[in-house]
């Protein structure tokens, strides 16, 4: 007997729901934006630029984020603390803005505070990111997401029709949209780390996205008799047994990045374990109702005086 996740039959008014729910992403954008102001973005070093400093503690002495907080916080500003590497390791990452020709002066303050009031510890690792360097990396990795919107343009054209793309790349949108806008909530730090999950949720937004258009095209084939939002029903209930098992599993192995991973990996995995299920919910309820959006405006161009279907 095969493993189903969805019972056969199953049939869930997607359609019915799809302005709520465009609604509700429509709001927590705009909330986002307006956040943008008085939050503002977090720029991590590698975009705002800094330093970044690996430190060993090599005596017995307990140690943690928050006592390496409390003995230099106070004198840095922006600090930020994580643990290098996993278990019991007494490594730890600590980045910071600073000047290049401060750079020197503060990794020698923190070196001997540490010493004096946490424990005997050495500096393996200084790394410096200067403001220019930064701006050129926001400047590339703003680049690179829009090609990557181009280039899904570009394939969804050419794998179905036109009139398929328009969704695909609002659903992309969306899901880097309100990634970057729950981080921006959250007070979490933009850098290389959640870039590199942007660009990965692209990809796994567009790879949703796709499965369901091709049920799509396949039933407006079959069902050519079908209303439009029927057949959107219609496949996205065929394939929900197949999304929930893809986002499921996908899910379950981002996680164990997230609560197993340490703390250097933790932004990824956040970015991702977010951008999974709004790519879930967005080929759902934005990439296959926006084929019913634009079918009904293409209807009222060619028939100005006639009234669109109704769903």
């Amino acid at each position: 007997m095969p493993f189903e996740i969805i019972k056969p039959g199953t049939h869930i008014d997607f359609v019915r729901f799809a302005k709520p729910a465009a609604i509700a992403s429509a709001v927590l954008i705009l909330v986002s934006l307006a956040a943008i102001k008085p939050m503002g973005f977090r720029l991590g070093i590698d975009f705002a630029g800094g330093t970044e400093v690996q430190l060993k503690f090599t005596g017995d002495e307990p140690v943690d984020e928050g006592a390496i907080r409390d003995a230099i916080g106070g004198e840095i500003p922006d600090l930020s603390v994580v643990r290098f590497g996993a278990g019991d390791t007494r490594e730890y990452l600590v980045k910071f803005k600073s000047a290049q020709g401060e750079k020197g002066e503060v990794v020698d303050q923190i070196a001997a505070r540490l010493g004096a009031e946490v424990g005997a510890v050495r500096v393996d690792r200084v790394e410096f990111v200067g403001p220019k360097v930064g701006q050129e990396l926001r400047a590339d990795g703003l680049r690179a997401l829009g090609w990557a919107a181009v280039f899904v343009l570009a394939y969804i054209a050419f794998r179905f029709t036109p009139r398929f793309a328009p969704g695909a790349i609002a659903a992309v949108l969306h899901d880097v949209a309100v990634t970057a806008g729950l981080f921006i909530l959250l007070g979490m730090e933009f850098d290389l780390r959640v870039l590199a999950a942007l660009l990965a949720i692209v990809g796994y937004s567009l790879n949703d996205t796709i499965i369901i258009y091709d049920r799509i095209r396949e039933n407006m084939e079959i069902r050519t008799r079908s209303d439009l939002p029927e057949v959107i029903n219609h496949s996205i209930n065929q394939m929900l047994g197949r999304t929930v098992l893809t986002s499921g599993t996908t899910l379950v192995a981002v996680l164990a990045l997230l609560f197993l991973g340490g703390e250097v990996i933790r932004p990824f995995a956040i970015a991702m374990t977010i951008g999974i299920v709004v790519g879930t919910y967005s080929s759902i309820y934005i990439a296959a109702p926006m084929l019913l959006v634009l079918d009904r405006w293409q209807k009222s161009r060619a028939a100005p005086g006639a009234k669109p279907a109704r769903a």
